[in-house]
C-alpha cells in the first residue's frame, strides 16, 4: 500500500460520466480541485470526454477511453468499462464515488476486481426513503441499498438525519458512516454571494428562480402548474438547467398559457448572476439528498420555497424565517407557497449563516482525513486476512 497511509499524498480516483455536470459532479470537481491543491494525486475518470462544460472544467488530471461512438444512452456500462480499464492500469488508494448514481459502477468494480479493488467511499447524494416508488420496485431498491452497505468501505452522509437514514436503509455499521456537510461553496464564493444586497421584490411581480437538471426527480410539472395557478401577470419564472424533460416541459408551458412568463435558461456556467436577479428560489423535487442549489440561494440571502423532499431539509430551511417547506407532490400547497413568498422578506443574515456550514475547504480536509483512515483500516483488514489464511493450515495440522 502507498505511503499515503501515513501522511503522504493520496492517490484518488473519481468516476464522472461527463463534463456536463449536475450538482453531484460540480461538488466532486470542487473537492478534486482542493485535494490536488493540497498535493494529492487526483484523477477524474471520465465516461465522456467532450461536452459543453469542457471549457469551464477545472485543471485536473482527466482519464478516458477514446471512442468515436456516442455513449450517452448507455453511459453506465461505458463508465464501468472505462473505470475498470483505469484501475487495471493504475493503482489508487481510494475510489471516491461522488453520488448514488455511481454506486452500481463501484459494485461492478468489486465483482470484476475482487480482492484487488481499492477501498471505496460513497458520498450519499440522494434520499434513500423513496415513497414515490411503486411497492415492488421499492422492495428491490431496498435490497440494492443493503447491497451498497456491503460494497462500500465508507459511506458519507450530508447531515445527521441522513446518517440515521443510511444506518437504517443500508444496514451499515457505525464505523462505516461519517457526516460531512455537503461542500457546495468555496470561501471566496461565499464572500461574493454574501455581498449581494437583497431588496424587497416589486409589488407587481416576483422573479422566481428554479435550477437543476430537467429530469423527472425535480417534478417541474408540479412547479409549472402551481405557477400557472398562482402567478400574476408580471410574475416571472426562470428555470436554469438542461435535460431530457425539456421538450415536454416547454410543451406544458405552452399548454398552460404561461410561455411569456417562463424562461428556460438552459445550462449555465454559473448560477450566481441569476441568484442576484431573483427574488426567491423554488424547489419542487420529489426527492433529494441535500440540494446544493438551496445552499447557494441561502448564501445569496434569498428566501426559499422547497418541498419536504429530504431528511435534511429542515436543517437547511428555517420554516417561515428563511423560507417555506411544503409537502411533496401537492400543486395546491406549492401554489400557496408561491403566494406567501410575495410578502416574505426572509432573514438573509440567518440564511447566510446556515450556508457557511457547507463550504468546500473544510470539507475537503475532512474527506482526506477520512480517506486516510479508511485506507489504513482496509490495509489492516487485508493484512489480517492474509495472516489468518496463512496460519489456518498450521492450526489444522496441530489438531490432527
Amino acid at each position: 500500500m502507498h505511503e499515503a497511509l501515513g501522511h503522504g499524498p493520496l492517490r484518488i480516483a473519481i468516476p464522472i460520466h461527463s463534463l456536463e455536470p449536475g450538482g453531484v459532479e460540480r461538488v466532486a470537481l470542487g473537492l478534486a480541485t482542493q485535494w490536488r491543491s493540497a498535493g494529492h494525486q487526483v484523477t477524474v475518470v471520465l465516461g465522456r470526454s467532450g461536452g459543453s462544460g469542457l471549457s469551464s472544467a477545472p485543471a485536473l488530471d482527466y482519464w478516458s477511453v477514446p471512442t468515436r461512438l456516442s455513449t450517452a444512452s448507455w453511459e453506465t456500462p461505458w463508465m464501468i468499462h472505462t473505470l475498470y480499464s483505469f484501475l487495471v492500469e493504475r493503482r489508487v488508494d481510494v475510489l471516491f464515488c461522488p453520488g448514488n448514481t455511481y454506486a452500481v459502477v463501484a459494485a461492478a468494480m468489486k465483482l470484476l476486481l475482487g480482492g484487488h479493488a481499492p477501498p471505496m467511499m460513497l458520498k450519499v447524494s440522494n434520499a434513500l426513503h423513496r415513497p414515490d416508488m411503486p411497492q415492488p420496485i421499492r422492495s428491490g431498491y431496498g435490497t440494492w441499498l443493503r447491497t451498497q452497505g456491503a460494497v462500500f468501505d465508507s459511506l458519507v452522509a450530508l447531515s445527521e438525519p441522513m446518517r440515521r437514514e443510511i444506518r437504517e436503509c443500508m444496514l451499515a455499521e457505525a464505523r462505516q458512516v461519517s457526516v460531512i456537510a455537503n461542500p457546495v461553496l468555496t470561501r471566496q464564493r461565499l464572500r461574493l454571494l454574501g455581498r449581494i444586497e437583497r431588496r424587497a421584490p416589486s409589488a407587481w411581480g416576483m422573479r422566481y428562480l428554479a435550477a437543476g437538471r430537467l429530469v423527472a426527480q425535480k417534478n417541474y410539472p408540479l412547479l409549472l402548474r402551481a405557477f400557472a395557478g398562482a402567478a400574476r401577470a408580471d410574475d416571472q419564472l426562470t428555470i436554469a438547467g438542461e435535460g431530457p424533460e425539456r421538450a415536454r416541459l416547454e410543451a406544458l408551458v405552452d399548454g398552460l398559457g404561461i410561455a411569456g412568463q417562463v424562461h428556460f435558461a438552459g445550462h449555465v456556467a454559473s448560477i450566481d448572476p441569476l441568484l442576484e436577479k431573483a427574488d426567491a428560489l423554488v424547489l419542487s423535487s420529489d426527492y433529494e439528498g441535500l440540494p446544493g442549489v438551496v445552499v447557494e440561494a441561502l448564501a445569496a440571502g434569498l428566501p426559499v420555497l422547497a418541498t419536504d423532499c429530504c431528511v435534511s431539509m429542515t436543517s437547511l430551511v428555517d420554516h417561515e424565517r428563511t423560507g417555506l417547506i411544503v409537502p411533496t407532490g401537492s400543486i395546491e400547497t406549492f401554489a400557496q407557497g408561491l403566494v406567501q413568498l410575495r410578502q416574505m422578506r426572509g432573514d438573509p443574515q440567518r440564511a447566510r449563516s446556515v450556508a457557511s456550514i457547507y463550504e468546500v475547504e473544510g470539507a475537503a480536509h475532512r474527506y482526506i482525513e477520512l480517506m486516510q483512515d479508511v485506507a489504513r483500516r482496509c490495509d489492516h483488514d487485508r493484512r489480517r486476512g492474509l495472516a489468518l489464511s496463512t496460519l489456518a493450515p498450521c492450526r489444522s495440522l496441530r489438531r490432527s
